[in-house]
């Protein structure tokens, strides 16, 4: 078990998202930095900035590759992540909390500290061979992104694209990374056979604010042309404005959703702001340290969406937010999305083409 040792300071990290490093919820003990002095410099010239937090890999030896849900406001039951943390380094990622199971830090750590998951191809293969097995739709990137920037190299996210095309196997994926048109060569068939549909996330198209909410993630630019390269390809693309952070983002949402149609996204939703557990600090000391004059006001209206607090887990709310302030925001979503013809549509992916494909030394069937 790995365990965080202390706080990183209270000052921005270049290009990470999180101000600190605090100790998650299961720890016994809270770590804090002193500066006591001694390792000052004696002259100011002689300071020297400490070296950039690094990108930590290690190994995922998980055993089974798809996590079951019964969420009731959930429109799949099972899915696949192929890393845990997430080097994107968005501040409000309600992944984050899942770091504290490892013993680290779901500040930092969770964008640092990283798991890969090389055997998830072959887990997912094994997992698709069961006689028991019963195909519905997975999907990939509902918790940590399936396209961070590690996966140019990992590439484990195509290797399970690969297995669900040979199975035709039906996948939707949510993603922020512009790596996702890498795989336009797998998915582009797929969807032609009403099996694959992407959505891409996009927060802002301001870039200062995104560059500093979502430090490694792809620029609002390069996602709008993610949509249209993936539209083009003929996928069915949507947009999921995402987390909508009012006094901070929401007066964005009908010029967000005007840029997505014209990038040729053919539906859009959309996610108020989500803060459970440690993402609840996380997020606060981020919103004080890069937009102090907004903050007071950001965090009052989340309360005001959320009865009081700055989160409820319930359900029927845990996505959207209740009360005139949430309201106000899904009419204006529900309204633009009408508009400009992003409404989504119920059209469900083909779960009849699953077969099990032949392996190397299987005897033929007669019929």
């Amino acid at each position: 078990m790995l365990h965080v040792m202390d706080t990183r300071p209270d000052s921005p990290t270049p290009r990470r998202g999180a101000v600190t490093n605090a100790v998650g919820r299961f720890e016994r003990h809270a770590r804090h930095r002193e500066d006591d002095g001694w390792n000052r410099p004696p002259a100011a010239e002689d300071w020297e900035e400490p070296p950039p937090l690094r990108t930590h890999v290690q190994r995922d030896a998980s055993r089974s590759i798809l996590a079951r849900n019964t969420s009731p406001d959930i429109p799949f039951d099972r899915s696949i992540n192929p890393y845990r943390g997430c080097e994107h380094g968005c501040v409000y990622c309600f992944a984050r909390p899942t770091h504290a199971y490892l013993g680290l830090s779901p500040g930092l750590d969770f964008e640092t500290r990283l798991f890969e998951k090389p055997d998830a191809p072959a887990l997912l293969e094994a997992e698709l061979r069961k006689p028991s097995y019963r195909p519905a739709p997975i999907a990939i990137g509902t918790n940590t992104d399936p396209y961070q920037p590690i996966e140019r190299t990992r590439r484990i996210m195509r290797g399970i694209l690969e297995v669900l095309r040979d199975y035709r196997h039906p996948v939707t994926i949510v993603t922020k990374s512009a790596l996702v048109t890498r795989d336009i060569d797998i998915l582009a068939p797929m969807a032609a056979a009403n099996l694959a549909r992407v959505a891409v996330s996009i927060t802002s198209l301001d870039r200062i604010l995104q560059s500093t909410l979502e430090p490694r993630a792809a620029t609002p630019g390069a996602r709008l042309a993610t949509v249209k390269a993936l539209s083009d390809a003929g996928i069915p693309t949507a947009v999921m404005v995402a987390p909508v952070i009012p006094a901070l983002t929401d007066h964005e949402i009908e010029a967000l959703l005007a840029k997505a149609a014209e990038a040729g996204a053919e539906a859009a939703g959309w996610i108020f702001l989500r803060l459970p557990l440690e993402v609840r600090d996380l997020f606060e000391e981020w919103l004080r340290e890069h937009h102090p004059a907004r903050a007071d006001r950001v965090l009052s209206l989340v309360r005001q969406a959320r009865d009081g607090q700055l989160y409820q887990s319930a359900f029927a709310s845990r996505m959207r937010g209740s009360g005139p302030v949430a309201e106000l925001i899904g009419q204006r979503f529900r309204i633009a999305a009408r508009r400009l013809n992003l409404t989504p549509r119920d059209v469900a992916l083909d779960v009849s083409q699953f077969r099990r494909p032949p392996r190397k030394g299987d005897q033929m069937t007669l019929f």
